[in-house]
């Protein structure tokens, strides 16, 4: 029973503040570090728990711990199967144009606030953008390569159940990155969760590094 409860506390923890190490999964339940990593290790043997090597400074990478889409599933959330349910209410009733017109509107409110995004260069730009998607629970990260493009990884959406049903949030949501990141940036979409992927991911390099073809 201590150990099914240890398990729960260390998912719990992982849902709410996103990735963690071993160390700091020990230190937060008085763990041994031997301790912590047989737990992850148990919860990645139940494909609940994947791991992730963040390089920090010039030494090794860090590995990291964090939900996968099936860890993400233990915490059921009703709020988006009800939000799920409208949106084929409005198909149901109003059509395609309703919901069209329902997407409209978020993505109204959500220029007003990407547009403070602008007057930075484009690594500052994509930092921004990746805190307030952070901020809005899609546990982002922004990842730089040594070509100098940028990835902009999210490893939670929020919105999931609701655009299963209605797509054209994803669409929205990347035409919104385009115009936070501005005119000389290119954006990507390489993975899409919606489309089978396990997360969603975003290529941003610079337009005049763009290849053609």
């Amino acid at each position: 029973m201590a150990q099914d409860r240890t398990r729960d506390r260390i998912l719990l923890a992982l849902k709410s503040k996103g990735a963690m190490t071993a160390q700091a999964v020990a230190e937060q339940f008085s763990l041994s570090l031997m301790g912590a990593h047989k737990a992850l290790q148990s919860l990645a043997d139940e494909e609940l728990v994947r791991t992730i090597d963040r390089p920090e400074g010039r030494g090794r990478p860090r590995r990291f711990f964090e939900l996968t889409g099936a860890g993400h599933r233990q915490f059921p959330d009703r709020h988006a199967a009800m939000t799920a349910e409208i949106l084929k209410d409005i198909d149901t009733l109003y059509g395609k144009d309703g919901l069209d017109r329902l997407v409209a509107a978020r993505e109204a409110r959500q220029r007003q606030e990407y547009s403070a995004i602008e007057g930075m260069d484009l690594e500052d730009r994509a930092r921004k953008l990746t805190a307030i998607r952070d901020r809005d629970g899609y546990m982002a990260r922004l990842e730089k390569f040594d070509d100098g493009a940028l990835v902009l990884i999210e490893d939670h959406c929020p919105i999931c159940a609701a655009a299963e049903v209605c797509q054209g949030y994803c669409r929205s949501e990347l035409d919104l990155f385009q115009l936070a990141l501005g005119a000389n940036a290119n954006v990507e979409r390489v993975e899409h969760l919606i489309s089978g992927g396990r997360r969603c991911t975003y290529r941003i390099t610079p337009s005049q590094t763009r290849v053609a073809g």
